[in-house]
């Protein structure tokens, strides 16, 4: 049995791409996107006809309008494959505006009402600013539910916690690519891969916080750079991976072990962590990795989101 085969028995297995067409390969339960993904499909010939469509049945909108039925429109296409539900990303340049996403998330979901889709199926993905969190404690509030992206540590796991998202996507590969920078000559990847991985160690303390105290939030590992990192999460609630580690992962005969789980998560000790803005915003500053990673991210999102409306100009 293959590793992917294998990983799907512990833990959902999600495609991390807005490339539905390779999504039949690996019969993904869920799949996650970002404007990044949708950028990067949007470019592949495969699409044009998708896109010519939404900008044929949305004449005169905004930039921003067509945007988010572009993503809508891939977001059906994705749900018409997977069993589950997909991801769709709030502009990250509203990651500092509650009103705004606010405004925004519904904005979407009576998008993706107006196909027809369910609701249940669509998660709104919003960056995990003190903002963004507080965004989504409205949203579900009003039964949307929420994926929670750009999460680097632990305070902000809790604070989605405390704020009852559906689910919380740590970004491991990130997390990583900070440790091995600042450590530059003096990093050993030996004495940081596996189990032992920043990122991964990350996560598992994440997932073992969760489930000793009986959180509910879905914990999704995301932002993967090798197998490694995968195998050393198996057991996870959720694990979004990019088509090219499925396809490794697809091509890879090797017995794959359970790191994680929930109830020797319930023999570990944990002190309960409660966070008002004041704290959250000083765990976010005394953190280096997770507050330059936040930021780094979300210029970036940003950047690309402008990308994908300067080409759906064209």
């Amino acid at each position: 049995m293959n590793l992917l085969e294998q990983l799907k028995k512990v833990t959902d297995v999600v495609a991390d791409t807005g490339d539905f067409v390779r999504m039949h390969e690996y019969a993904p339960k869920d799949a996650t996107t970002n404007p990044s993904l949708i950028l990067k499909a949007s470019l592949q010939s495969e699409y044009q006809e998708l896109i010519s469509k939404v900008k044929k049945d949305h004449p005169g909108v905004t930039h921003d309008e067509l945007v988010d039925h572009l993503l809508v429109a891939f977001g059906c296409e994705i749900l018409k494959i997977v069993p589950g539900r997909v991801s769709t990303e709030i502009d990250a340049k509203l990651s500092f505006d509650i009103e705004e996403t606010v405004m925004r998330g519904r904005h979407l979901i009576d998008l993706y009402k107006a196909k027809g889709i369910d609701t249940n199926r669509v998660l709104i993905k919003i960056a995990s600013t003190w903002e963004g969190i507080q965004s989504a404690r409205i949203l579900q509030n009003e039964g949307i539910n929420c994926n929670l992206t750009l999460l680097f540590n632990l305070p902000q796991a809790i604070a989605c916690a405390d704020a009852k998202v559906k689910l919380i996507s740590p970004f491991i590969g990130r997390i990583t690519d900070w440790y091995k920078k600042s450590a530059g000559e003096f990093w050993n990847e030996t004495q940081n891969s596996g189990l032992l991985d920043p990122g991964v160690k990350s996560v598992t303390g994440i997932y073992n916080y969760f489930k000793y105290f009986d959180i509910k939030t879905e914990i999704m590992g995301a932002s993967f750079r090798n197998i490694e990192q995968i195998k050393a999460l198996a057991g996870c609630d959720l694990l979004t991976i990019s088509p090219e580690l499925l396809e490794i992962l697809k091509n890879t005969e090797s017995e794959l072990t359970t790191q994680l789980n929930s109830l020797q998560a319930k023999n570990l000790s944990f002190e309960k962590i409660s966070l008002d803005e004041k704290q959250f915003r000083k765990a976010m500053n005394i953190d280096p990795m997770a507050s330059e990673k936040l930021s780094e991210g979300i210029r970036n999102f940003s950047v690309d989101t402008d990308k994908l409306i300067t080409f759906l100009s064209q």
